[in-house]
């Protein structure tokens, strides 16, 4: 494996401090500094450098749909039947600002997005794929795939590390 220093600039207290702030985001900066062995200043100044650079990229909050009365969650792959620059925009747009929608992914190969869904029913899954994805003219077809479980990977940074967290 490649120095994690050298192809990304990133040192070992960056990498530590990265890696206790995805397995805490909620961490106060004098709890980072207890954690990492070094002062307050330090880590405050290194949390803004990750934001500056773009290495930490946001923070988000997480919601459980289902607590929000949405427990059904969905994937549907959508396949175009033409492809221009502006209708694939325009339909990224139209997708991601869909009520329901959790993310849509651009992607390669046979189709051309997948959007993960959670919604209240049945009836409200299909009621996105017909009112707000075939309605498309550029659309060709979609395919629904329910969600049993999801679980989140270990991210990234244990690519650049070698490490699990």
């Amino acid at each position: 494996m490649a120095d994690p220093q050298s192809s990304t600039g990133l040192d070992d207290l960056d990498l530590r401090l990265l890696a206790v702030l995805v397995r805490q985001p909620g961490r106060s900066n004098k709890a980072l500094a207890e954690d990492l062995g070094v002062a307050e200043s330090t880590c405050a100044y290194r949390v803004r450098a990750l934001r500056s650079r773009g290495v930490i990229a946001g923070v988000r909050v997480v919601l459980d749909a289902a607590a929000l009365g949405l427990p059904l969650q969905g994937v549907i792959r959508v396949r175009l039947g033409r492809h221009t620059s502006d209708g694939v925009g325009g339909l990224f747009d139209a997708l991601v600002r869909t009520p329901g929608v959790i993310e849509v992914f651009h992607v390669a190969g046979a189709d051309d997005f997948l959007v993960h869904v959670a919604v209240e029913d049945a009836a409200a899954l299909r009621d996105i794929v017909l009112q707000h994805i075939t309605v498309h003219e550029m659309v060709s077809t979609t395919e629904t795939h329910l969600v049993f479980e999801r679980r989140e990977g270990i991210g990234p940074l244990a690519r650049v590390t070698g490490a699990a967290r």
